[in-house]
């Protein structure tokens, strides 16, 4: 028996994954620990052949030991048709003796007003570091529960202090979703990431706020390639990784094997960012699961040992 987490309606066809009101990823409607963490594993290399319909699904329906598998198609390319319209408007500006430094002009702010819209659709630019909250309620996550060993889809072991987690095949990522105990709203969410063999990875590592019960249903992922030195912060809904920033530069970020504390102090919708300790970025959460929960992230086959994993309120 199937449920949907949201709905809560059930389903007995055991070859269903997602339901037919709302399209939320199912789960199993049985009992299961609520000291481990859910888990699921996405793909997001390209996909070889071109008219593969999005959000295909591969491998066998999922449950508590065999998570679901998809191979996502990436967000389709903007298009730049509007370029060379303006370009044929330019030329024949040009033969009736209009003016083309108007054009241009005309045409740079049409680019600009683009990307201004862009960016202030899914967050403010803040670069004034907040005032600091105060909070003393900690709980400490015990990663040395999470470990699942070595399954089909990813690998999880805690050795030396450390939970060691990657993900089985390049290209894919891991993530876990702690248990519900774990909120993250009004709640400063901080971890431990280190890269162990200072492998290159194109997705990154790092920390899941706000997050479903589900995993990469709806949250919030703030992830670092420590290697290039570079953040980016993603959201998830069914079947799909969404940039809310792309990789940026941030000299805040050790490489090699150095250990980077990502922090999120979420207070009144709003998320403010940290690396060691250094202010980053404020983003608006206008998407994030009410009542989500805390998780980890882990991309390209990589090994991350996570650490120090706690929630203050």
């Amino acid at each position: 028996m199937k449920i949907c987490p949201r709905c809560q309606k059930t389903y007995s066809d055991e070859g269903l994954n997602f339901c037919l009101d709302d399209g939320t990823i199912l789960t199993q409607s049985a009992t299961v620990d609520q000291s481990l963490p859910a888990t699921i594993f996405l793909n997001q290399t390209p996909p070889t052949n071109p008219n593969q319909p999005f959000g295909s699904q591969s491998g066998a329906p999922g449950g508590w030991n065999n998570p679901n598998q998809f191979s996502l198609q990436p967000p389709p390319k903007k298009s730049k048709t509007w370029i060379w319209i303006l370009g044929i408007l330019g030329g024949l500006m040009l033969l009736c003796g209009g003016s083309f430094a108007g054009f241009v002009y005309w045409a740079a702010n049409i680019e600009k007003t683009n990307r201004t819209a862009n960016k202030n659709y899914e967050f403010n630019y803040n670069v004034k570091s907040p005032t600091p909250i105060i909070r003393t309620g900690i709980q400490k996550i015990d990663l040395s529960k999470w470990v699942k060993g070595d399954t089909n889809l990813g690998v999880t072991e805690f050795k030396g202090g450390e939970f060691l987690m990657r993900s089985k095949n390049k290209g894919f990522y891991f993530v876990l979703a702690s248990p519900a105990a774990y909120k993250t709203e009004n709640a400063t969410t901080r971890v431990t990431v280190r890269n162990v063999n200072e492998d290159d990875t194109s997705l990154g590592f790092g920390l899941i706020i706000h997050s479903s019960p589900v995993p990469l249903t709806q949250d919030y992922a703030f992830i670092i390639d420590s290697e290039n030195k570079q953040y980016r912060i993603v959201r998830h809904s069914p079947q799909e990784e969404i940039p809310v920033e792309d990789w940026t530069r941030s000299s805040a970020i050790k490489d090699g094997t150095q250990k980077n504390v990502l922090e999120v102090r979420d207070e009144n919708k709003k998320m403010n960012f940290y690396i060691n300790g250094e202010f980053i970025k404020t983003i608006n959460n206008t998407d994030g699961y009410i009542g989500g929960v805390t998780g980890l992230y882990s991309g390209d086959a990589v090994q991350i040992a996570f650490s120090d994993f706690e929630i203050a309120k």
